[in-house]
């Protein structure tokens, strides 16, 4: 056997209203998640235990399925309570750190043909993995990204289980040795693989708009919400390349890397090539963020863990 799949982990996993070990999980091959992919998914950060963003996250998870035409299998309480279950059967050093609540519907099983079936019982898979925080000698000196034509469809606000785009995409930052491939349709920016993407300039943060054609990441709220508490300008629009490089700083943002600085791009410095006092400032507001919600016990909506 595989050497990867000998390190699959034996934990406990969700399927179809069934709790049962990762290892043993199965699907059947005509699930049009597998077939299509045909589905969407969801990753919550878990910290120490408790989840954080988590009503944003299970918004974003019926807007996905709406698009689908998939109703949701579950209501809110009953996803909390599933994820409850997951993250107390893990172990306790897993608990103690940072992991990600994976969640997956599929449209279900059904004779493989194009056209979307009525009636189907949709696919439901949870897990819990654990997540490498970044490292602090990384954040200090900021990453080096490379860029590429944003060639996924037209839909890219729906967080569909058809990554290839997406796989591809990070395939490109990989072989170059950097840490993402922040992409751009023409001339404008969209996204990085599996991050948001931000400039600074004169103190200002800016992303591209919220349309089809980016994945509206939670940290969208989120980081609106940090600079408006923090007193910085936040403005959505369309974002040109040659603003990209000539930003004062370069920002990621997604549920592993929380706010991420960017050195360079393409080999050329971003400002002054070190993260900025706009990231420092996000990243300590992001930090003060899970502090307060591990402070009160809860989760971050204020439901009891």
């Amino acid at each position: 056997m595989h050497p990867i799949i000998d390190a699959l982990p034996d934990s406990l996993c969700y399927l179809d209203g069934t709790y049962t070990q990762l290892r043993d999980a199965k699907v059947s091959v005509l699930d049009r998640g597998f077939i299509f992919g045909d589905g969407v998914y969801e990753v919550v950060p878990v910290y120490e235990g408790h989840l954080f963003c988590f009503e944003e996250h299970m918004a974003r998870l019926d807007r996905s399925l709406s698009e689908l035409q998939i109703t949701n299998p579950l209501k809110t309480a009953q996803w909390r309570a599933v994820a409850m279950q997951l993250i107390e059967a893990s172990s306790a050093a897993a608990r103690a750190g940072m992991q990600g609540l994976y969640i997956q519907v599929t449209r279900g099983v059904a004779p493989r043909e194009h056209a979307m079936p009525q009636g189907l019982k949709p696919t439901v898979f949870v897990m819990v993995n654990p997540m490498k925080p970044v490292p602090d000698a990384v954040r200090a000196k900021g990453v080096a990204c490379v860029s590429a034509h944003d060639f996924r469809w037209q839909k890219a606000h729906i967080k569909s289980t058809s990554l290839l785009g997406a796989v591809l995409a990070r395939q490109i930052s990989v072989e170059a040795g950097a840490a993402e491939t922040i992409m751009f349709r023409g001339d404008w920016l969209s996204e990085a693989s599996s991050s948001n993407v931000w400039i600074v300039k004169q103190g200002e943060v800016i992303g591209p708009p919220k349309d089809e054609l980016v994945l509206a990441g939670i940290r969208y709220g989120l980081i609106e919400r940090l600079c408006a508490e923090a007193g910085i300008p936040f403005t959505l629009r369309r974002v040109a390349r040659e603003e990209v490089f000539a930003a004062d700083e370069l920002l990621l943002s997604s549920a592993s890397k929380e706010v991420l600085p960017v050195a360079t791009l393409d080999g050329r410095t971003i400002g002054n090539g070190l993260p900025g006092p706009i990231y420092q400032t996000l990243f300590a507001a992001y930090q003060q963020a899970k502090e307060d919600a591990k402070a009160r016990g809860t989760q971050d909506n204020g439901v009891t863990a």
